[in-house]
């Protein structure tokens, strides 16, 4: 039982606001988004900062109800994940964390590299330019979201992908967005 006061003592002291850690359906993203919102709105944030962390949130949880593999352990097949969403005095932290098969990494470290080497500008192309040119993929992206959390954040994409097992890495993502203005 004290592993609930230690949970409880980790998440005061990451300034953790809510976790979820399980399955992600779209039913499962529109409650956690529901909760981070009233949480949010009880903080009395500004609402040019609330759109930016909802938005931020939303792509967060797309990319893991999108883009998760599904983990096969034996005979056991889990789509789960986690979500952290973190608030301190200067900035929310959104966090998400899904396993991914290893065969799948290069292209989105690839892709995750590249965003986080433009600038604001070039960003703003590259958004243009995936709207203009691009289909939409069997999982239902076309690859915005992570450029668009960039772009929310005004920051670079964090991640990593520690080892789960032979097949599988653990893609760990955070973005932060700021508490001031930066526009």
């Amino acid at each position: 039982m004290k592993f609930i006061y230690d949970l409880h003592r980790t998440m005061m002291s990451q300034n953790l606001i809510l976790v979820y850690q399980g399955d992600f359906t779209q039913e499962t993203t529109k409650s956690i988004l529901a909760m981070a919102e009233r949480n949010i709105d009880s903080s009395g944030e500004e609402s040019n900062i609330k759109r930016k962390v909802f938005n931020v949130m939303v792509e967060s949880l797309q990319n893991i109800v999108k883009h998760s593999d599904e983990l096969v352990d034996g005979q056991t097949r889990s789509h789960a994940a986690i979500f952290l969403i973190g608030r301190e005095a200067n900035r929310y932290t959104i966090m998400s964390g899904n396993p991914i098969r290893k065969v799948n990494i290069p292209k989105l470290k690839e892709s995750l590299e590249k965003i986080n080497a433009l600038d604001k500008e070039g960003l703003k192309e590259l958004y243009k330019e995936i709207i203009k040119n691009t289909t939409i993929s069997e999982k239902g992206g076309a690859g915005l979201g992570f450029v668009d959390m960039a772009r929310k954040s005004g920051g670079k994409l964090e991640f990593e992908f520690p080892e789960m097992s032979a097949e599988y890495c653990f893609f760990s993502l955070k973005v932060n967005v700021p508490r001031e203005a930066t526009e």
